[in-house]
């Protein structure tokens, strides 16, 4: 067999996770000798995490932060983490070090503030996203819990039906920064409706109410990369995506792929591949999530050149 295989120069760690790492290994290369704690996985690939850990990261959840050592420094991830994590952290007298994505935090205030507008009038905010996901979690906690997540156009409808969304009060919508443009287009165009004829107005009259605000909330660097893989899946005969099973990003964007190429196939490593997937003049893509690192997508590349 000859391949022609191509990574994608697109896929990789996003800027959040970039940030996030280096820090960690700026201090893990440190002299000073104490721990370093990252409160949740520092990014969602096993075999990134082994890499880190093996320099002397450790993972913990919530539960763990009461019994750690005092004085100890804590990672705050690229998801970041709701107001109670940092009381907490502060508490405890352990040392924060905060690697919240910019995107993130900027959606955190934006939701923050909106909360603060609409929590006196009876409003609601809704959240696109996964639910339990962490940075769900850290924007669920900027409206003390209460806005309403929503994790695809069924839950809406489901939500729209027993009325847990009240659609004669105002509502602002934000999303999830990892999640899919197209997802959260139909989920706020369907809202629109719904709100229009509960008003008894056409779409273009109920825009002028001002009774339903959207946001733009997907990181930019995300957006780009679905159209950019749309791209990259058509134009091969078979994709090879890598990316962590827990991936949220991941399994969004693997799923994108296999809508446009049936001969998607999702890996976590090098291991997985299987050289029976593969036909003579193939040409493959290999790409991968925003938590997927670089040298893990060579390895894969390697590997399956391997089986020539």
């Amino acid at each position: 067999m000859a391949f022609n295989v191509e990574i994608d120069s697109h896929s990789g760690f996003c800027g959040g996770v970039i940030r996030a790492i280096s820090e960690a290994e700026n201090i893990l290369s440190g002299a000073e000798g104490r721990r370093l704690y990252s409160l949740g996985a520092i990014v969602h690939n096993d075999a990134e995490l082994s890499r880190l850990e093996a320099k002397g990261l450790s993972t913990i959840n919530i539960e763990s932060l009461s019994s750690i050592p005092e004085g100890s420094r804590v990672l705050f991830r690229a998801h970041g983490e709701p107001p109670s994590t940092y009381s907490k952290a502060r508490e405890r007298g352990l040392e924060i070090i905060d690697c919240t994505c910019p995107v993130v935090l900027k959606l955190q205030r934006s939701i923050a503030e909106a909360y603060e507008r609409t929590s006196g009038n009876g409003g609601q905010i809704i959240i696109f996203g996964k639910v339990g996901h962490a940075e769900v979690l850290g924007l669920l906690g900027q409206t003390d819990g209460k806005a309403i997540v929503i994790d695809g156009i069924s839950s809406l409808r489901k939500a729209l039906a027993d009325k847990t969304i009240n659609i004669s009060s105002p509502i602002e919508v934000f999303s999830q920064t990892t999640k899919s443009p197209a997802e959260y287009s139909e989920i706020c165009s369907a809202l629109e409706e719904a709100m229009s004829k509960e008003h008894e107005l056409s779409i273009v009259q109920f825009r002028g109410t001002g009774l339903l605000k959207t946001h733009s909330t997907i990181c930019s660097q995300v957006a780009f990369r679905h159209s950019e893989l749309s791209e990259f899946a058509l134009r091969h005969d078979i994709v090879v995506f890598v990316s962590g099973k827990d991936s949220s990003n991941g399994k969004v964007l693997c799923e994108l792929c296999k809508s446009l190429n049936i001969r998607t196939y999702h890996i976590s490593n090098e291991d997985d591949v299987r050289p029976e997937w593969f036909r003579k003049d193939d040409r493959v893509g290999v790409c991968g999530a925003t938590s997927t690192p670089q040298w893990q997508l060579e390895a894969v590349a390697e590997r399956i050149m391997s089986f020539e």
